[in-house]
């Protein structure tokens, strides 16, 4: 009988019966285990690398993803840190004005300014965008890609919260006008962007001049603060007078 049962197995049974059930199957699924647990902890390693940098934030002289990025490629690429402290006090208000009217008030999020956002975006039947924090702009500036996908947004929404808790706010101010992109040709930061566009410091700007950097965010290649169309100059307007505003919260210290 047993003879038999051997014989129906046919010829190739233990080989097929080895390739399922051997020691070299189970020893590949072994290699395979491994594989997937170093691209776990690669992956934890990478999302969690931030948090740990950033309080490190704190001194030194950063630099964006998109800065390093061009280095790399060989593409222009131009940045000279300027200080908080030295700066026109005309442009980080202006700069606020534009980008985060209540920089000084939320934690990193403004969740006013989401809900609106996506309001707009369910009633025309658009894409959500917009409503963009400084701080949310600084943790994707030094620690993301660029683009629009819901994956980024899902790392920069706590990443920005991490930031505004480590980082005083001076200080997220001062490093996204240094890492800010100002320029056509790889001008980084408001000091490469004011030379730029008018041949002078960023300590030196007039609230107007300010306020036409200000404009030309986020998108300095379609929008030029030296040779400004209408829609620029109009934007220059009313920054201008949203900077100037007694209304407008500051939370850094001032050289007037």
């Amino acid at each position: 009988m047993e003879g038999l049962k051997s014989a129906g197995k046919g010829p190739n049974y233990h080989r097929l019966n080895g390739r399922i059930h051997g020691p070299f199957w189970f020893g590949a699924g072994k290699v395979d285990l491994r594989i997937v647990k170093i691209l776990l902890v690669a992956l934890a390693v990478v999302i969690l690398a931030p948090y740990v940098i950033a309080p490190f934030y704190r001194i030194g002289h950063p630099v964006s993803t998109l800065m390093a990025w061009r280095s790399l490629r060989g593409a222009p690429m131009e940045r000279e840190w300027i200080d908080l402290a030295a700066m026109s006090p005309a442009l980080p208000r202006s700069v606020i004005a534009a980008e985060d009217a209540h920089f000084c008030k939320h934690h990193g999020i403004d969740w006013g300014a989401l809900r609106e956002a996506i309001d707009d975006a369910q009633e025309d039947g658009t894409p959500f965008r917009g409503a963009s924090t400084i701080t949310q702009q600084v943790a994707k500036n030094l620690f993301l890609w660029q683009g629009r996908d819901l994956v980024r947004k899902a790392l920069e929404f706590p990443l920005a919260l991490w930031i505004d808790l480590v980082l005083p706010k001076p200080r997220i101010l001062e490093i996204y006008l240094n890492i800010a992109e100002f320029g056509p040709r790889g001008q980084f930061g408001v000091e490469a962007g004011s030379a730029y566009a008018f041949g002078k410091s960023a300590a030196s700007l007039s609230p107007r001049e300010a306020a036409l950097l200000a404009s030309i965010l986020p998108n300095p290649v379609t929008r030029s603060a030296k040779t400004p169309g209408p829609g620029v100059r109009r934007l220059a307007a009313t920054y201008v007078a949203r900077g100037q505003a007694n209304s407008l919260a500051t939370c850094w210290r001032e050289n007037r």
